[in-house]
C-alpha cells in the first residue's frame, strides 16, 4: 500500500520549472524529520510536531489518520481523471519523500500511466534514496529535483548524503537539478563549502538555491541574503512562489 496525503492542481512554486502548471500528488512518509527547519504543525489531537514545512506528510504517527491508503492503480487514475489538464501540465510527485515507494509496483505503474499521457513527471526528492534505473526504466524518463538537505536541517550527514544515489540520478535520469534550502545564518556560517562538497559528485547538474521558510515573513527575512549568495556563486535563485502568493503549503 502507498499513502496519498493530498493532490491539487496549481503552479510549480520552486526550482527549474517555477511557474509551470502542475498537478501535485503528495505522498506520505519520509526517511528524514528535518526538525532544523523549525516548522510546527498541530495534529488533530492538538500535538505540536516540529519538522519541515510539510511535516503533515512526514509524521505518520500524528497525521496518518488524514492519509489515504491507495491499493490500486485505478484509484490514482480516478484522481487524475478528476482534473482537466492541458497536455503541457507537469505532474509533480512529492511528499514527504516519494521515493520511499520507488520499488513499489503500483507506484511504478502510475508513473508509466502519467508518462503515457504525455506529461513530464518530476520528483521532489531529498536525493538520499537510490533508484534502480536498470530494473525500472520508467525513472530514466523522469525529472528529479534534488533537494539534498544541508546541516540546517539538523539531519546527520550519514542520513542526508547518499553519493551513489546522487550520481545515479544525475547520470541516468532525463533531467536533474540541485535545489538547496538556504538561510541567512547558514550562509554566514560557511554553507558554501557544504554545497561544494555535494555538487562535486554531479558537476554537470545545475544548482538552484531558495530561501528557507514556510511563511511570507520567513521568506522575506532570508531571501535577500540568498539572492546575494547566488549572485556571488553564479547559482540560480529560486523563490518559493506558492508561499509568496498564498502564505501556506497545503493545496497550493
Amino acid at each position: 500500500m502507498i499513502y496519498l496525503v493530498e493532490h491539487f492542481y496549481s503552479i510549480q512554486g520552486e526550482g527549474k520549472y517555477l511557474g509551470t502548471p502542475s498537478l501535485f500528488f503528495r505522498f506520505g512518509g519520509c526517511n528524514m524529520k528535518c526538525e532544523g527547519f523549525g516548522c510546527v504543525e498541530t495534529s488533530a489531537q492538538g500535538v505540536q510536531v516540529l519538522g519541515c514545512d510539510t511535516v503533515y506528510a512526514v509524521d505518520k504517527k500524528h497525521f496518518g489518520s488524514t492519509w489515504t491508503g491507495i491499493e490500486s492503480l485505478s484509484e490514482l487514475i480516478t484522481i487524475y481523471n478528476s482534473y482537466t489538464l492541458p497536455i503541457k501540465a507537469d505532474i509533480v510527485l512529492t511528499g514527504g519523500e516519494p521515493l520511499i515507494y520507488a520499488n513499489d509496483e503500483l507506484f511504478v505503474a502510475f508513473i508509466e500511466f502519467l508518462q503515457g499521457k504525455g506529461h513530464r513527471v518530476t520528483f521532489e526528492t531529498n536525493g538520499a534514496i537510490d533508484v534502480d534505473f536498470e530494473k525500472f526504466r520508467v525513472y530514466q524518463r523522469c525529472t528529479f529535483a534534488l533537494s539534498v538537505k544541508l546541516r540546517n536541517s539538523d539531519e546527520p550527514e550519514s542520513r542526508r548524503i547518499n553519493v551513489g544515489a546522487i550520481q545515479n540520478i544525475a547520470t541516468y535520469s532525463q533531467d536533474a537539478f540541485f535545489k538547496f534550502t538556504v538561510d541567512k545564518e547558514s550562509i554566514a556560517q560557511g554553507v558554501d563549502q557544504e554545497i561544494n562538497e555535494i555538487i562535486k559528485f554531479a558537476p554537470s547538474v545545475s544548482v538552484f538555491c531558495m530561501p528557507k521558510g514556510g511563511s511570507k515573513a520567513e521568506l522575506h527575512y532570508h531571501s535577500e541574503a540568498v539572492i546575494d549568495y547566488c549572485k556571488t556563486k553564479g547559482y540560480v535563485y529560486s523563490d518559493r512562489l506558492h508561499i509568496r502568493l498564498w502564505d501556506q503549503n497545503k493545496g497550493v
